[in-house]
């Protein structure tokens, strides 16, 4: 099987390498049947932001995928999602994302709590490897891209996964206007 890639990058088979991986993310691709189709690049952590590694590598932002992780109660139960929206779009949080996850008020989830709860890097959270019981939402333009790059769950690597795997991830929900 050919691993995804960018000329621009090396792809190395992500199951291989759990070194380039935050151990969320390793433990996640070890149980996934669509592990042997990801790939791992490792990149200088300065390039980490989708723009900058979209420059630097020459990728377009229609083959990103940002993800960005929101929360919002009902009833004093906490319902949390991981958004993962094509890299040229932004999350619509406040009516589709609101909508739901039936609460009266969404918010992005405080940057630390993010960080420590996934046990990714900040720059680097992917919907590989959430938390149990969070829901994935998935931008349905990123299924259309031959390679999305993701984060690894680290600043110093990205995934590339081919497009159409991300509707298989763990508690995928595939949304068509997801991104704006």
């Amino acid at each position: 099987m050919t691993l995804p890639s960018f000329p621009t990058l090396a792809s190395l088979p992500a199951a291989d390498h759990p070194t380039l991986l935050a151990p969320p993310v390793a433990a996640a691709l070890a149980g996934w049947a669509g592990a042997s189709e990801v790939a791992v690049v490792e990149i200088d952590p300065d390039l980490a932001d989708t723009a900058a590694m979209s420059e630097a590598f020459d990728i377009p932002l229609t083959a990103s995928g940002n993800c960005v992780v929101v929360s919002g109660a009902r009833a004093g139960e906490e319902r949390i999602a991981a958004c993962v929206v094509r890299a040229d779009t932004r999350a619509d949080v406040n009516t589709l994302v609101r909508k739901m996850l039936d609460v009266r008020k969404c918010s992005f989830l405080p940057m630390e709590r993010a960080v420590a709860e996934t046990g990714m890097e900040h720059g680097g959270i992917t919907p590989v490897g959430l938390p149990e019981g969070w829901r994935v939402l998935v931008h349905e333009a990123l299924l259309e891209e031959p390679v999305v790059v993701l984060g690894s769950g680290v600043r110093r690597s990205k995934l590339l996964v081919p497009g159409r795997i991300l509707a298989d991830l763990p508690g995928a929900e595939v949304v068509a206007d997801l991104g704006r």
